[in-house]
C-alpha cells in the first residue's frame, strides 16, 4: 500500500513558506510565480496553517476585502487535519474527502515536514495503477 512517504520520494517534501505577517497580495504572487495553489504559513520554525487559493477566494473576494491590507494569518486555514509519512493514500483520500480540503499538512511527532495535495494523492494512484497493469501484463505474457 502506497504511503505519504512514496509522495514524498518521487516529488521531495520541500515546500514555498510565508511568515504570518506577509500579505495576502505578496502571498498569492508567490504563488503564481510557483504555480503553487497554496503556501505554507511559518513563523521561524513554527507551523501555523496553510493559505490556499480557496482562502482567498472565500476570505478576501468574497467579502469584497482588500489582499494588500490583509495577512495571511487573518484568512489561513490553521486547523487542517495532520498526517504522517505512513499515512496510505487511501487514508489521505478518505481524510481530504471527509473534510472537503485539497491540502494536507505531514507531520513527524510535532515537527512539520512539508504538505501534500490532492494532486500528489492522485498521481502517486495513478503511477501505481500503471505498475500494477505492468505488472499483470508481463505476469499474462511469461504465463501464456
Amino acid at each position: 500500500m502506497k504511503t505519504v512517504s512514496d509522495i514524498f520520494t518521487r516529488k521531495g517534501s520541500s515546500t514555498i513558506s510565508v511568515s504570518s505577517n506577509t500579505n495576502v497580495f505578496q502571498a498569492l504572487k508567490i504563488m503564481s510565480d510557483h504555480n503553487i495553489g497554496s503556501v505554507v504559513i511559518m513563523d521561524d520554525t513554527v507551523y501555523l496553517g496553510l493559505f490556499t487559493e480557496r482562502d482567498y477566494a472565500r476570505k478576501v473576494i468574497l467579502h469584497g476585502k482588500n489582499s494588500s491590507e490583509l495577512t495571511v494569518i487573518e484568512i489561513m486555514s490553521a486547523y487542517l487535519p495532520r498526517i504522517e509519512r505512513s499515512t496510505t493514500l487511501d487514508e489521505c483520500m478518505q481524510i481530504m474527502t471527509s473534510h472537503n480540503i485539497r491540502y494536507l499538512p505531514v507531520f513527524e511527532a510535532d515537527q512539520y515536514i512539508g504538505v501534500i495535495s490532492i494532486i500528489d494523492v492522485v498521481k502517486e494512484t495513478i503511477t501505481q495503477q500503471q505498475q500494477t497493469i505492468e505488472n499483470l501484463q508481463n505476469y499474462i505474457h511469461f504465463a501464456g
